[in-house]
């Protein structure tokens, strides 16, 4: 057996305390051994983690990885002419050799900043999957299916392909690599398609993952068309049912946020893309009153702008205070639990807890730094004070992706050199 130990640093625990401790992990099968004391002569490989916390990789819930390259493109514009007038024009012009620059970038931000699974939906995932296999995330892949503007043939075909794909690469990279169903919006994919499909997504035992709500644009319509609301309609056709995650569910009111409680299906929270697009606020705290699971996600970067999960974290944190009118509402250790184990919930993974026979899977942040400094509460600096930067080691699977900073499954400057070249002749391509 091939073992790691992770030592002299303060472990998160399930129950949201915390304990100096070391972690032992067995590296042959990526599963936790044994959290206690001194196990540093019994491991293979040492990781330090004196003055750093010890916490679960943060799960970043919702994003489009790829769209890394898109990244300060285009900014300050609501959500609706952000899309129609800037991102699916470029969009137009991606290759599949875009896609995989995409991920390779986002993947080192990831790595970089703790985050060690995500959801992604978004174009070309065979290139987002090679690239999840050799950098040793993990994650959940959709093909990201629009039928707006597409005649009967080529919508059809579009979700057959997401259908398609969720089949093959389910437990790809030796099991890190799980599907959904994904379907971009309710509003952005015609009923005719959704009825058609979504039943062959349940029959295959594939889970969804949408935009629900992300903005007035997306519930308007489907009121004044059908006379329910998006989470009824949605629920109407098959659409909500436990291991569904929806992204942003900023607009909801209180009949839907029964329906998520009632159906178990989750809500992936991006507060600063919401923020950003002034999409609106969403009503976190409500969703926790109410039993809903709640994950975070960054939506991608060029809605962001950065994959930071701690950002996040923080935004989530402040937003949701400011949505509830309430100072102790989404508390500090929502907001981490969310962080870790709701957004491994919502997406379905057996990850976001450090326990004997869970998934080896760490974010070590280093508390050593005057923003960190005294150190009251770990918990609360995870929360309020704590930076992407701050990350010491980033582990997935019992295998060491980042040691003190240095990504080892990934070349950090020929990927940074390689994602400005190829963003640059995108953005050429999409404007000749």
């Amino acid at each position: 057996m091939t073992t790691l130990a992770i030592v002299d640093g303060q472990v998160l625990r399930p129950d949201g305390t915390v304990e100096y401790a070391d972690v032992l992990v067995d590296q042959d099968d990526g599963t936790i051994l044994d959290i206690g004391d001194d196990y540093r002569s019994a491991a293979s490989t040492v990781l330090e983690a004196d003055g750093c916390l010890v916490a679960p990789g943060f799960v970043n819930g919702h994003t489009h990885v790829s769209m890394s390259l898109l990244r300060g493109y285009a900014d300050d514009k609501p959500l609706q002419a952000w899309l129609q007038e800037d991102i699916w024009p470029v969009e137009a012009a991606l290759t599949p050799e875009d896609i995989r620059v995409g991920a390779e970038l986002g993947i080192l931000e990831f790595i970089k900043a703790g985050v060690t699974a995500f959801a992604d939906m978004y174009f070309e995932m065979d290139e987002v999957a090679t690239v999840v296999e050799q950098a040793g995330v993990r994650a959940r892949l959709g093909h990201g299916i629009v039928t707006v503007g597409k005649d009967d043939d080529a919508a059809y075909a579009d979700a057959e392909e997401g259908l398609e794909v969720a089949i093959e690469l389910d437990g790809a990279a030796e099991g890190r690599i799980s599907s959904a169903f994904m379907p971009h919006s309710l509003t952005t994919v015609s009923e005719d398609v959704l009825e058609t499909f979504v039943p062959k997504a349940r029959e295959a035992g594939i889970p969804l993952h949408y935009h629900a709500n992300e903005n007035r644009e997306e519930v308007d319509p489907i009121v004044d068309e059908h006379g329910v609301r998006p989470l009824e309609y949605a629920a109407e056709r098959g659409l909500l049912e436990a291991g569904d995650f929806l992204a942003h569910g900023v607009h909801l009111d209180d009949r839907e946020i029964e329906l998520l409680a009632e159906t178990g299906a989750s809500v992936v929270h991006c507060p600063a893309s919401n923020m950003k697009l002034a999409s609106g606020m969403a009503p976190v705290q409500d969703l926790l009153d109410a039993g809903v699971t709640v994950g975070l996600g960054t939506d991608g970067a060029a809605s962001n702008n950065d994959l930071s999960m701690l950002d996040e974290a923080r935004d989530a944190a402040m937003v949701g205070k400011l949505a509830a009118d309430d100072a102790s509402a989404v508390s500090a250790e929502a907001v981490v639990h969310a962080l870790t184990a709701g957004s491994a919930d919502a997406l379905g993974l057996d990850s976001g807890r450090l326990e004997v026979g869970a998934p080896a899977d760490f974010a070590v942040v280093d508390l050593d730094a005057p923003h960190l400094t005294p150190v009251h509460d770990p918990v609360s600096h995870l929360a309020y004070a704590a930076t992407a930067s701050d990350v010491r080691h980033t582990v997935c699977d019992g295998q060491v992706l980042m040691r003190d900073r240095e990504v080892l499954t990934l070349d950090e400057t020929a990927i940074c050199d390689r994602a400005s070249e190829q963003a640059t002749a995108l953005l050429e391509r999409a404007d000749g």
